[in-house]
């Protein structure tokens, strides 16, 4: 294999860019022509494709988002656009394909390899939703991101005495609440993988406030519902003073942390290695630390699931 591309899908998150140089990087090591694709599979249908080389991802580990851009393409899903993109790539001779994305990426991904065009994915999503690793190219920047928002959000819930409903990412899966609470001290989490009570967390109110607790943090993972909508409840119940913040697409962004930049280099250069070993249509992931690799159609058995262990502790230690 000589000519391998490399794209950035769906939802950005920080580290993106640092997996993109170590692909462009450890290819030329090789002696591989490297080319981006644009815009994710939408930019792939187009021929929106470009030779890279070392200069073109000098200065961008540190950068948040993604050079190579990103979009969701419904086009993609079918098999006249799949056809168009494997196409485009027979254009330029491109023999293997990178994808740096979350699920819906791995399937764009796994399409491709049906096609005949060899895939390695590489887990990129704030999320932590990925199977087959243990941590995904941008959570530990969005959490950290999330904790320093906790943080200056808890100084002034304390001057004003109230409590406060923050409401963060994770449609599916609440990694990212569920560890940033415990890191912000948050008095209650709530995440879409467990059920959860509003008897139970307005009795944890009134308990913290009859010995004289003057604020609260609750965090709440956007996949179990609207933080407005919890803050109603415990207005209407306790008559304690609700604010609501929502940090939205501010998780996403900023420079990634060392972990993250780390986590990016060492995944791309893998997926690079796998490629030129002959392997197609697997994902690469790092579990304890060690770099691993799994099929797609094992990825996609697996369920996400959270650390019980992780969240009875902050239960246990928000009493």
């Amino acid at each position: 294999m000589k000519r391998i591309a490399v794209l950035t899908s769906g939802g950005d998150s920080p580290g993106m860019n640092a997996a993109v140089r170590a692909v462009v990087r450890k290819s030329i090591f090789h002696d591989c022509k490297v080319f981006g694709v644009y815009r994710g599979y939408a930019g792939m249908i187009e021929g929106d494709i470009k030779e890279l080389d070392l200069g073109s991802v000098g200065d961008i580990i540190h950068r948040g988002g993604t050079m190579l851009h990103s979009s969701r393409s419904e086009e993609f899903r079918t098999v006249e656009g799949q056809l168009k993109a494997v196409e485009q790539l027979k254009k330029h001779g491109i023999e293997g394909v990178i994808v740096v994305g979350g699920d819906g990426s791995y399937r764009g991904a796994q399409k491709l390899s049906k096609h005949g065009i060899a895939t390695v994915g590489a887990p990129g999503t704030i999320d932590n939703d990925i199977p087959g690793t243990d941590f995904t190219i941008g959570f530990d920047t969005a959490l950290n991101t999330i904790i320093d928002s906790i943080d200056k959000i808890r100084d002034t819930a304390s001057s004003h005495e109230r409590t406060y409903v923050i409401e963060v990412m994770g449609r599916h899966a609440g990694d990212l609440a569920l560890l940033s609470g415990l890191a912000g001290g948050a008095e209650t989490i709530l995440l879409p993988e467990v059920g959860h009570n509003m008897d139970d967390i307005i009795d944890r109110l009134e308990r913290g406030a009859k010995r004289g607790k003057k604020h609260s943090i609750i965090v709440v993972a956007e996949g179990i519902g609207s933080g407005f909508d919890v803050a109603k409840d415990i207005e209407k119940r306790t008559q304690l003073e609700t604010r609501v913040t929502v940090l939205g697409h501010l998780q996403r962004g900023g420079s990634p942390t060392g972990f993250d930049r780390v986590l990016a280099s060492r995944l791309g250069a893998y997926a690079v290695d796998l490629l030129l070993d002959g392997k197609s249509g697997i994902a690469v992931g790092l579990e304890k630390n060690q770099l691993v690799h799994y099929p797609f159609d094992e990825i996609f058995q697996k369920p996400h699931q959270i650390d019980k262990q992780v969240y009875e502790l902050s239960a246990q230690l928000s009493i």
